[in-house]
């Protein structure tokens, strides 16, 4: 979504929400010129333009995608990439190229090395033991602008590693780099927590899994915003105002938070694109002594990975792009395909909860949304109380459930969460809310929502730029979701104030001359619409979909062998599985 005020996509929120609802305190999550030479190939080349472009989603301690949004780039127009293939360019209005077929490609980078990259391509990692036992970290310097790189200037981004756990060198195939999405979801805090400890037990013996937090989230140059308690009212403005005075509050919490943003991140928010974090991954893959990228996305993450392969076709080893975006949606439409996803997914629930007696929306599934409904109405008028000074309005009664989506696992939190709402209780469903904002039990946040705001604003120009604008918006909203269609109408209203103008337009990736690419998809994904895996898959060259028939955000690692076993052998073998499969 435009800022993911309630979207963000693979995530932590289930394993902490289960923390929370149980008493428990939701913890922190802590975070050669060979090489390079024989990535570029001979020549001089001359220096290339930064990049950017964007995404969605988020990290996961328990490694189940939970969620997040944005749009597409940063860091730099896309006229300038010397990329863009018929692109009308960054004056584009905003809903754009709308459908996948009216988008301009996405072209490489040029295989030569730019003289004044050359010393961030020749770098060596110095690693130290970190976090949990078997971690190394370092940090990797990049540019803050590819176009101008000034060393006074540079990035110090964070890294970390597990190595293969396989016996002898001859078993190591490289490194596998991972990324949970978001944008804003730190890749260090996932690959400890989970994905270095947590992957299949084959893929973890042969390859180093790898960890960079993408600039401006987490341990990497952290964008801020606001501070907690200012955070704290932000998370609570009513985002379905009724009059001008609450319209007038919700644009003048958007206004104010973009203005925190300016005002603590400076000069970063304006290099943050996806594009320019696609770059620094390339730098990290020199820095490793990998001659190709192996790298496995969520969400978000997808996005991130599939710009890679735009940019350097002739560098993808094996990619697997779980929960894709599809890069070639505006704003709008990728507000609008999330919002009818997360119905989607909402049906499936009220399917299920109406099956079970304790069920808290009843037992006709098709009455669940009005219920619901009615719910929310309730908590906009009164808040719920909590047993703490924060009560609990409709915006945090909406995050708290749509937190749930996300995951099947979590619906039992969540019907727990809704039988206490409609008996007055309002704080299971807040800690499901605090949760997914990242919120810690001392009112602590993570910096997630701020990067995902950062990068999301400026991967794609803003779906709406005015109240009126929304209001406009709102019935084609509320035909994707009659639960959820109005708050997350308004919530695409964010970037509408932004302080650093998008320079990202939508457009398509065909990465030609690239190694097969695994695009994964989930039938009921709620936060990345099965349809935008199709898409992907078909604009890429060289890539193959693997459908899961299920629930939830992102499909591997999450229960099903077929999609375990297809995604190993690819990984392992390079042999993708053969076009048309699908699992459950």
């Amino acid at each position: 979504m435009d800022s993911s005020r309630l979207l963000r996509t693979s995530g932590t929120v289930i394993a902490a929400a289960a923390l929370l609802i149980s008493g428990s305190a939701l913890g922190d999550t802590s975070p050669r010129a060979t090489a390079a030479a024989r990535a570029y190939g001979p020549g001089d080349g001359q220096p290339s333009p930064a990049g950017s472009r964007h995404g969605r989603a988020g990290e996961g301690r328990d490694g189940r995608g939970l969620p997040s949004f944005g749009g597409f780039g940063a860091g730099g127009s896309f006229g300038s990439l010397g990329g863009l293939d018929g692109a009308s360019g960054p004056g584009q209005a905003a809903g754009g190229a709308g459908r996948p077929g009216d988008a301009p490609l996405l072209a490489p980078l040029p295989t030569a090395l730019p003289p004044a990259l050359r010393r961030y391509y020749a770098q060596k990692l110095t690693w130290r033991p970190c976090g949990t036992s078997g971690f190394e970290c370092a940090t990797l310097k990049a540019p803050l602008d590819y176009d101008h790189p000034r060393e006074a200037d540079d990035l110090k981004l964070a890294v970390s590693r597990k190595k293969a756990t396989g016996a002898g060198h001859a078993r190591r195939l490289g490194s596998l780099m991972v990324n949970p999405g978001g944008p804003g979801g730190s890749a260090v805090g996932y690959l400890q927590h989970y994905a270095g400890v947590g992957y299949p037990a084959a893929v973890r013996a042969h390859y180093d899994m790898v960890a960079m937090d993408p600039r401006g989230v987490a341990g990497s140059e952290p964008v801020t915003c606001l501070s907690d308690t200012a955070m704290d009212r932000y998370t609570e403005v009513d985002q379905t105002p009724d009059d001008a005075g609450e319209t007038g509050e919700l644009v003048a919490a958007y206004s104010d938070f973009a203005d925190g943003c300016a005002a603590r991140s400076g000069k970063l928010l304006g290099h943050v694109s996806t594009i320019e974090a696609a770059r620094d991954m390339d730098v990290l893959r020199a820095a490793l002594d990998d001659a190709k990228l192996t790298y496995v996305g969520a969400s978000y993450g997808t996005f991130l990975g599939a710009t890679y392969a735009g940019l350097f076709p002739s560098r993808v080893g094996r990619l697997v792009l779980d929960g894709a975006l599809d890069p070639a949606l505006d704003s709008e439409q990728v507000n609008r395909d999330q919002t009818a996803g997360f119905q989607t997914a909402f049906d499936s629930f009220a399917q299920d909860c109406a099956r079970r007696k304790d069920c808290p929306l009843g037992t006709d599934p098709a009455a669940a949304g009005d219920r619901l409904s009615a719910l929310f109405k309730k908590a906009d008028a009164t808040p719920l109380a909590t047993g703490k000074s924060r009560k609990l309005t409709e915006s945090l009664a909406t995050t708290g459930v749509i937190s749930a989506m996300y995951d099947e696992a979590a619906w039992g939190l969540l019907r727990t969460a809704l039988r206490s709402a409609f008996l007055g209780d309002g704080a299971p469903l807040l800690k499901l809310s605090d949760a997914y904002y990242e919120r810690d039990s001392r009112g602590a946040y993570q910096n997630l929502m701020y990067a995902n705001a950062a990068v999301n604003c400026l991967d794609l120009p803003p779906a709406f730029r005015s109240p009126a604008e929304v209001r406009n918006a709102i019935p084609a909203f509320r035909k994707a979701s009659p639960v959820f269609g109005t708050p997350l109408a308004w919530a695409a209203l964010t970037c509408g104030y932004w302080p650093v103008p998008a320079t990202g337009v939508p457009h398509r990736i065909p990465a030609e001359g690239a190694a097969p690419i695994l695009v994964v998809g989930t039938t009921r994904d709620p936060a990345t619409p099965y349809g935008w895996a199709r898409s992907l898959a078909s604009q890429l060259s060289s890539g193959r979909l693997l459908t899961y028939d299920g629930d939830g955000h992102t499909a591997y690692t999450r229960g099903s062998a077929c999609i375990d076993n297809a995604v190993n052998t690819y990984l392992l073998t390079s042999t993708p599985p053969p076009a048309g499969r699908k699992c459950s």
